[in-house]
Formats: C-alpha cells, structure tokens, sequence
C-alpha cells in the first residue's frame, strides 16, 4: 500500500467527533478525526514500513503520523531519525504516545531518554519520562538498574513542582509506574509519592488536573496489580 493510498483511507475513516476531541486536547490542522482502532485493519495490510512511516509522519497530518507509530521499525530508526519525530512532534498526544511508544521498542531507548530528560524542552522531557513508563510497564524488571530509577525518583520529588506542565504529567505517570510495575521500589515510590503529594497541572483553556500518584498506585495494589507488565507497548 502506497502513501496516496494510506492517506485516502485515513481521510475515509475521519470522524467529525473524534476531530473536535483530538483537537480539544492540542492538535491542530490538518488532520482527519480517526479513531486508533480503526487504523487496525490497514495496519495488519501493511505490517511494519520505515519508509512509508516517515513519509507518513513528515506530513504533519495528526493521523498519519500517529498511524506512522504504528507501521514503524523502532529497531531500524536511529537517534538522529528519532531526534527527527520529536521536533515534529509538536503536541503531548504525538510526543508520548507516537515517539515514546515508538521509542521504547528500540535498543536504543534508555540512551535516548535519558537525554531529552535533561533537555530542558517540555515536550523532549515528557517524551523521556514516558518512554521510561512504557519500558517500565513492558520488560522485565532485570533489564533495569534499580540505583539508577531510585535516583530518578529522587529527581522527581526534587523538582515534579517546578517542571513544566506536561512534563509534571508524565513524570507523576514514571512515579505511579515504578510504584506498580518495578516492585522492588514499590515502597520507595510509595514514600516519593507521599511527598511529592498533589500534583497540579494546568491546561490551556481547561481546569487544571489534580494527579495523585500514591492514591493510584494503592487503588492498583488494592486489586492485586502490583508486578504488572504489558505483553504489547504498540497497538
């Protein structure tokens, strides 16, 4: 299936409702209003395509390059190719769920967290403490230096207030994965959170979002989630 054909598909599948919503929380034109699980179907056609992925998210189109994540080949994109997505990624829904998704399916992933934690740009610092949710949430936990997440727990209770507001978001997500998903630092991230407390992140044009990651991660415990790992990051 070529470009043309994966853009008239997208734009059939476009729903005027789904529109306003993406919208509604950032995006802007252009863009078609297709529901994620609708891009299934052309997925399975096509399977994995690094070429068309590209192309598809050079477009600027909110639904091409979302669906672009989908298609992608994490394993074959390079730093400089991720670095690419990210300053196209120009609102949190592409940074966190397009490339931190596509991200964390790369060999390269922590090397490349790491570095846009320390970015200082809003969006590369939630893009990071994402990816880190995602590889948290998916692999096992011996993949991980245990020193190295605890010291990033304490950077969050250090500086979660301070930090932009998207990056706040995505840092109380890291803070809430770590408590369910990393269990041999449950107490600690209970503790972090405990001081960390309320987490306000205020948003254009809408009531701010109170995030409490301690109340998450019992409510969580409670159901006997506590170890939890995703089999898929990607849809």
């Amino acid at each position: 299936m070529d470009f043309e054909t994966v853009m008239r598909e997208l734009d059939a599948l476009g729903k005027e409702r789904m529109k306003k919503m993406y919208i509604s929380n950032g995006a802007h034109e252009p863009l078609y209003g297709v529901a994620t699980g609708a891009m299934k179907p052309i997925a399975k056609k096509i399977k994995i395509n690094q070429r068309l992925a590209d192309e598809l998210y050079a477009t600027g189109n909110y639904d091409a390059m979302y669906f672009a994540g989908i298609i992608a080949d994490p394993k074959a994109m390079t730093e400089s190719d991720f670095d690419a997505w990210m300053d196209g990624a120009y609102f949190y829904m592409l940074s966190d769920y397009v490339v931190a998704v596509t991200l964390s399916e790369s060999d390269i992933a922590g090397d490349i967290a790491d570095k846009w934690i320390t970015s200082g740009e809003e969006l590369r610092m939630s893009a990071g403490w994402s990816c880190y949710c995602w590889l948290l949430g998916n692999r096992p936990d011996s993949e991980f230096s245990e020193s190295k997440i605890s010291n990033m727990l304490e950077t969050i209770k250090n500086t979660i207030h301070d930090s932009p507001e998207r990056t706040k978001s995505a840092m109380n997500n890291f803070l809430y994965t770590v408590g369910i998903s990393y269990s041999q630092l449950n107490e600690k991230a209970m503790e972090t959170a405990t001081e960390v407390g309320i987490v306000e992140v205020k948003r254009e044009k809408k009531k701010s979002s109170f995030l409490n990651a301690h109340e998450s991660i019992q409510k969580q415990m409670d159901k006997g989630k506590l170890g939890f790992k995703r089999k898929y990051v990607r849809c």
